[in-house]
C-alpha cells in the first residue's frame, strides 16, 4: 500500500489528512496507530480521512480516527483543515463546503482571508442525546470522580463533553483528572474532558484532554462546547474568544440554533506510506 498523506495543523491540534477520493484507502485501528506514534510514525492526533460522499446533497464524507485507532463522531479542528485540503487540493473549487459526518452534517467556510468558519450544528444539551446518564436535563450535572465532588456541563457536538469550571487552567489537574473523567461510567461513550477558566463574559481559557488522544494542544469542539456551557450558566456572553494551549478560536452561539466557529487551518508537509512506513 502507498498512500500520499498531507500532515495539517489547527492551532496545534494534528492531523494526518488522507485523500479517499483520488486514491484507494484501507485502514485499520492497529495501522493508524502506528502512524501516530511521534517516535516511529508520522505522529498525529487525529487522522482525517475524505471520502465520496453518501447523498447527493453533500460535497464529502468526513471520518476522524483518534491515534489510538477509535472512530468517533467529529472533530472541529479538523474541519477546519479538511476544509483547506479539499480546496488547496482542488477537489472543490467552492469556498462553501457541506460534509457528512458520523456525527451530523457541517457546513464549512474558506474566508478570504484563509481562516475557516465551520457551522457546527445545534449543541445537544438532553442527556440522552449526549450520550450521559442523567435522569433529566440540567445546566450542571453532580458528578463523582475518584472521590471527588465535582460539578460539570455535559453537551455533544456531535461528539459528548465534559466541561468543568476552575479558577485557573494553569493549574488544573487536567493529566490525572482527564482521563478518570473521559472513562466514567455514567459517559457510555467515553468522553471529551474540558478545564475551563473565564476570564470574563467574552474570553476564556481552556484545556481539554480528548478521548482516545490525551490532551491537545486545540479541541474546536471542545471549545464550542465550553462556550455553549458558558452561556447556559450565564457566565459568558454570545461571542467568546478561546484561547487554548495552541492559539485562539472564535465561537458564537445565540443561545439556541447553530454554533460558529472561526479560526486557522495550516499544511505542515506531505509525504507517502509505503507499506506502513512514511518516505
Amino acid at each position: 500500500m502507498r498512500l500520499k498523506f498531507t500532515k495539517m495543523h489547527g492551532l496545534g491540534n494534528d492531523f494526518m489528512v488522507i485523500d479517499g477520493v483520488t486514491q484507494a484507502v484501507e485502514l485499520s485501528e492497529s495501522q493508524i496507530e502506528k502512524w501516530a506514534n511521534r517516535n516511529f510514525g508520522i505522529g498525529f492526533d487525529q487522522l482525517l480521512l475524505v471520502e465520496p460522499p453518501s447523498r447527493p446533497d453533500r460535497d464529502f464524507r468526513y471520518r476522524i480516527f483518534n491515534a489510538d485507532g477509535s472512530e468517533v463522531e467529529n472533530c472541529g479542528n479538523g474541519a477546519r483543515c479538511f476544509a483547506r485540503f479539499v480546496l488547496d487540493k482542488k477537489l472543490i473549487d467552492n469556498h462553501l463546503i457541506r460534509v457528512e459526518t458520523a456525527g451530523g452534517d457541517l457546513e464549512l467556510h474558506v474566508q478570504a482571508d484563509g481562516q475557516v468558519t465551520v457551522n457546527m450544528g445545534k449543541p445537544r444539551l438532553r442527556p440522552e442525546k449526549i450520550p450521559f446518564n442523567a435522569t433529566e436535563r440540567a445546566r450542571l450535572y453532580p458528578l463523582t470522580v475518584d472521590n471527588r465532588e465535582l460539578e460539570i456541563a455535559a453537551v455533544s457536538m456531535g461528539n459528548p463533553h465534559a466541561v468543568l469550571k476552575v479558577s485557573s487552567v494553569d493549574t488544573a489537574p487536567v493529566e490525572t483528572l482527564g482521563p478518570l473523567i473521559e472513562s466514567h461510567a455514567d459517559f457510555p461513550q467515553r468522553v471529551n474532558a474540558g478545564f475551563m477558566e473565564v476570564l470574563d463574559r467574552s474570553h476564556i481559557k481552556l484545556r481539554v484532554f480528548e478521548r482516545g488522544v490525551g490532551e491537545t494542544l486545540a479541541c474546536g469542539t471542545g471549545a464550542c462546547a465550553a462556550v455553549v456551557a458558558g452561556i447556559i450558566n450565564n457566565w459568558l456572553d454570545h461571542r467568546v474568544s478561546v484561547t487554548l494551549p495552541g492559539g485562539e478560536l472564535i465561537i458564537e452561539w445565540p443561545g439556541e440554533g447553530n454554533v460558529m466557529m472561526t479560526g486557522p487551518a495550516c499544511q505542515v508537509f506531505e509525504g507517502y506510506i509505503s507499506e506502513g512506513v512514511p518516505s
